[in-house]
């Protein structure tokens, strides 16, 4: 069995991004949906997966404002050309036959993180389409990072995970713990950046261990950093740790792929996609062989 999650935020903005100018003939916006519609069409029929989902932030948790009430007040406010298409979305999610799910006050990673927790649990392999820093640590045997690269797709395992980081993926959070993410407004230790983070982290273990030893630290000018800034190290710690228990809006044995191909046609005709559109209805006529006239 294997369950796919999409972090929707992420490949709304992403997709907004990478295709601009595109319109329908009533001056609607359709750029993020069209990038949207074709990304998670490929990840499909790249992964064939048995179950899917895309997940979508909905608000801060509170446990992450009251430890740091700055966090994520960096973020610049949601474009006005992608606002609707980002509604759009949501509400039609469903027809590609994909849930759209989202839990207030609640952060995509941690719901994707909770979705993955509870599937491993139950013996399925998990694939995350996402780029957050924070969900690396999730990777393990049984889940994977979904990346595209030019023309191909790849499935990020542990391996490539620590390559990339320097540590396993359990340790990432012990690394952000000590760089701090400026993209979402969190401290670090000034001057510890990821290579120096990571080296700490393999040399001294967790940032439990290495708080609880910091006379081992060397050199100097490390240890004196770290012993300063050791509320904040603490603090980051809790804020980079994932939800893995959330109730979850719909169990993921129930996330079954399931096109509703009409509906879904008549949506991209109204934002008027001819080569996507012509995909699906030729998709639709296959699966649905007694309704092919209406797909035509």
């Amino acid at each position: 069995m294997r369950l796919l999650l999409i972090d929707g935020h992420y490949y709304l903005y992403r997709s907004f991004f990478a295709i601009r100018g595109l319109s329908n003939s009533k001056g609607e916006p359709t750029n993020a949906i069209y990038g949207f519609s074709k990304a998670i069409r490929r990840m499909i029929a790249d992964t064939k997966p048995d179950r899917a989902a895309v997940i979508w932030d909905c608000g801060l948790p509170a446990r992450r404002t009251e430890l740091q009430p700055e966090y994520k007040q960096n973020r610049t406010e949601m474009p006005d050309d992608l606002r609707p298409q980002e509604g759009w979305l949501q509400k039609n999610v469903p027809l590609f036959g994909l849930a759209s799910l989202k839990t207030p006050n609640t952060e995509a990673d941690d719901l994707i993180a909770s979705y993955a927790q509870a599937a491993m649990g139950e013996g399925a392999d998990v694939v995350i389409a996402t780029n957050d820093k924070d969900i690396m640590q999730m990777v393990c045997g049984q889940v994977s990072i979904y990346t595209t690269i030019k023309d191909a797709f790849a499935l990020l395992g542990t391996e490539d995970v620590e390559k990339k980081w320097g540590v396993p993926p359990a340790f990432i959070a012990d690394v952000l713990a000590l760089t701090g993410d400026s993209s979402d407004n969190i401290p670090g230790v000034p001057g510890i950046g990821e290579k120096t983070a990571a080296q700490l982290v393999r040399t001294y273990g967790t940032t439990d261990e290495m708080l609880a030893n910091i006379g081992a630290i060397v050199p100097g000018r490390l240890q004196e950093k770290i012993a300063t800034h050791r509320d904040q190290i603490v603090s980051n710690r809790q804020m980079v740790a994932l939800d893995l228990d959330l109730p979850l809006p719909v169990r993921w044995q129930d996330l079954e792929i399931r096109p509703r191909y009409p509906e879904l046609i008549g949506a991209l005709r109204e934002c008027e996609f001819k080569g996507l559109l012509k995909e699906v209805e030729d998709e639709a006529a296959k699966a649905l062989p007694a309704q092919a006239d209406l797909f035509a």
